[in-house]
């Protein structure tokens, strides 16, 4: 058996490959473009990828390819009739970021919301050793237990989130952009309640028509203007340009990003444009990525081929 991996980059250096070894010939390529596919996979039976484009001009040629194994829970650079076609299979991981996604959105909030970087910088810059007393109260923030956070879409992660913050004493509410159900531990509200009541909104919810362009400014508009907005979800979910404007107007108090509607991020993006950090603050895409959820990854990928060719 042979094994491509087409983007190894994206599970970073750190992470060991060589319990894939066991399972056969494996070749390692740290990125890979849509033009260098086609060479790279041409005796490949199965490729593993994260965010390569996997269609008809990319892998057509790929005779002996039989799986398909994404890196990551999202498949939308599969196109799936064509798979389908050629009778080549595709597998994901679901479930392996819960605990690692819930821990970053907690690292955008205090960021945020205890002025992290003022106060740091208060320090390291000297004005504390001149400081008259032992304290410097001069950025205000608020206890959390105080709080309502409001949640955008109650799947595992949003769960995990509800069940930090419902410890940390906030009120916690959520909206579920599909309509599902209510679910069992936590109000459902409409998503103008949501907006007008919440201190804390949090994204985890998927990109889908319910949720792409959700975050725009007639919604920023009905949000409290000392809220913080925290992205965790997909990028598009948020109109980047009305977030710009809302954190310049004052609209909303803060935004914590972890995901943008271009990765990597794009000169033009209008949020490049905003420096403060106690306002915004963007992370590249990592609030999945601790070492131990990366080798989970790699763990989950390395049973799903050796679940596929016990099975065939």
């Amino acid at each position: 058996m042979k094994i491509v991996f087409l983007d190894a980059l994206t599970l970073g250096t750190d992470i060991d490959l060589s319990p894939a070894y066991a399972l056969g010939e494996v070749v390692t390529y740290a990125n890979t473009t849509s033009a260098e596919v086609a060479e790279r996979i041409a005796d490949a039976d199965v490729v593993v990828l994260s965010k390569v484009e996997v269609n008809e001009s990319t892998i057509g040629e790929a005779k002996n390819l039989k799986l398909i194994c994404v890196t990551a829970t999202g498949i939308n650079n599969l196109d799936l009739d064509f798979l389908k076609r050629r009778q080549i299979e595709w597998r994901n991981v679901v479930g392996y970021s819960t605990d690692c996604v819930a821990q970053h959105t907690f690292a955008l909030l205090f960021y945020l919301l205890e002025k992290l970087k003022y106060y740091d910088e208060y320090v390291k810059n000297g004005d504390y050793i001149n400081c008259p007393v032992f304290t410097h109260l001069d950025e205000g923030f608020k206890e959390l237990s105080q709080m309502t956070w409001g949640i955008i879409g109650l799947g595992a992660i949003g769960r995990k989130v509800a069940d930090i913050a419902t410890a940390f004493g906030a009120k916690v509410i959520y909206h579920s952009p599909s309509g599902q159900a209510p679910q069992d531990g936590y109000t459902q509200v409409d998503f103008d309640t949501l907006l007008e009541t919440s201190d804390i909104v949090s994204i985890h919810a998927p990109l889908n028509e319910y949720t792409e362009n959700l975050m725009d400014t007639k919604v920023f508009s009905k949000m409290k203007t000392t809220a913080i907005l925290i992205n965790v979800g997909r990028g598009p979910i948020v109109v980047e340009a009305d977030l710009k404007d809302a954190l310049t107007n004052g609209t909303i108090a803060a935004a914590g990003l972890d995901v943008l509607c271009k990765e990597p991020m794009t000169a033009d993006n209008p949020l490049f444009e905003i420096k403060d950090s106690k306002r915004l603050l963007i992370t590249p895409h990592i609030a999945w990525a601790a070492y131990e959820t990366r080798m989970r990854v790699l763990q989950m990928t390395i049973d799903s081929i050796k679940n596929f060719f016990t099975d065939i």
